[in-house]
Order: structure tokens, then sequence, then C-alpha cells
């Protein structure tokens, strides 16, 4: 086995798990915006809470591998360039995700339930794009 093949394996094992966070955790909030039950929303609060504790150790895992991976073995391309800015939409997004669970956690969300069906679907557009840039490499 080489080391390129383990780095891209792990990278992709913690894109994928990371990723599995940025899809649930919204669909999270759009049951909190819709809850009226007190005991439910503190329910849903927690397990919220636990998620985005477990997938930002993901994140920055899929990103320490992407790294080595740009860095160690020189990969370049204008795709790259794309990529990498899609990741850091990706990151925004995943900091997003903090300040609207820290509103619920405290009790103070504005946002619809409509407003967060929308935002879930974010993650999703963003994933088509990078696994298109990887795959074909168009630039």
């Amino acid at each position: 086995m080489n080391s390129y093949g383990i780095l891209k394996a792990l990278h992709l094992v913690f894109v994928i798990s990371w990723f599995a966070g940025l899809f649930y955790l919204p669909r999270i909030f759009v049951n909190l915006a819709m809850e009226t039950d007190a005991k439910a929303t503190l329910r849903l609060t927690l397990m919220a809470s636990k998620l985005y504790r477990f997938m930002t150790p993901l994140a920055l895992l899929a990103v320490t591998f992407g790294c080595w991976l740009w860095l160690g073995f020189g990969i370049s391309g204008g795709w790259l360039h794309a990529k990498l800015a899609l990741v850091l939409l990706l990151l925004v997004y995943h900091g997003c995700c903090r300040q609207l669970l820290k509103s619920f956690v405290e009790g103070r969300n504005q946002r619809s339930h409509r407003w967060y069906r929308v935002f879930n679907e974010i993650p999703v557009l963003l994933l088509f794009a990078v696994v298109f840039l990887v795959v074909l490499k168009p630039f």
C-alpha cells in the first residue's frame, strides 16, 4: 500500500462522515423550528449539540488529510482552487450551524422551518460541485 492511497482513503472517510453531520444537523433544526413542546425541544437541542460536537473533529480531520494530500503530493490545477473555495464555503456553513445551534440552545431562534429546509440543501449542492470538480477536473 502506498501512502497516497491511504491518505486519500482517510480523507474520503472523514469527508463522508462530516457530510453525514452536515446533512442531519439542519434536519434537526427543521424539527426544532416546528417544535412547541419544551421537553421535545430540549431533547432535540441535546441531540443537535452532541452531533455538532461529534462532526467538528470529523471536519478538522477531513481538512487535515486534504491539506496533507495537497501539500504532500503537489496536487494542482484550476479545479483544485475551485474545490478549495467550495471547501471554505462548507467550513463557513459549518460555522453558521454552530451559530444557529447556539440560538436554539439560548431559546432565541427567529427563523422558520421553511428557512431551515432551504438551508439544509446548501451542503447537497456544494457536495455535487466538489465531486464533479474532483472527478472531472474540468480546468
